[in-house]
């Protein structure tokens, strides 16, 4: 289990206070199956899951029924 601080999450994120919802909201997601984790999992619970993706710069708004941008077709 590799170990986030705040300090690597707040790189990412404006204020701690932005890293509270942003990670709780992810940490929900992933636990309710909405999203897959954008990091290898190691036994971690989801809002260390959340943490780590935040602290290594993923796009944590993506959900699993998103689609991908070049899925997108604009005629």
């Amino acid at each position: 289990m590799a170990r986030v601080t705040v300090d690597d999450c707040l790189k990412n994120v404006t204020n701690r206070f932005d890293l509270v919802l942003k990670s709780a909201k992810r940490a929900h997601l992933l636990e309710s199956g909405a999203a897959d984790p954008q990091v290898p999992v190691e036994n971690d619970k989801p809002t260390v899951l959340a943490l780590r993706e935040i602290a290594e710069g993923f796009d944590i708004t993506r959900t699993r029924n998103d689609p991908l941008e070049e899925d997108i077709i604009i005629n």
